[in-house]
């Protein structure tokens, strides 16, 4: 009996958490994720706070050109480095940046 009552406590301490999707993987590759994240400023801007901002606009093209050349200055005074199509092809930017303006 007292295996029976074990059993899902067990089982609950193995659970897999859920799995990365193909953006956010694109994402991880481009090292995107080194320095930001989804809901806290980590040494950029967090997609929630990039969202708010551009909240009702189609800003994809321009967010991905963005990130394509890099800067400074609109988030604060450390500068991105440019990603170029060899770090992130044009499609996975593209599914990245339409993932960030999303996130709530």
């Amino acid at each position: 009996m007292k295996h029976k009552l074990l059993l899902p406590v067990l089982a609950a301490l193995f659970v897999t958490p859920a799995l990365a999707t193909p953006v956010e993987d694109a994402m991880t590759k481009a090292g995107c994720m080194a320095c930001h994240t989804k809901d806290k400023k980590l040494v950029g801007p967090a997609f929630k706070e990039i969202a708010a901002k551009y909240k009702g606009q189609d800003a994809t093209a321009k967010l991905m050109a963005k990130v394509r050349a890099g800067g400074s200055g609109v988030y604060g005074p450390v500068p991105m480095a440019p990603n170029p199509p060899d770090k992130i092809s044009d499609a996975d930017l593209k599914s990245a940046v339409e993932y960030i303006l999303k996130t709530t």
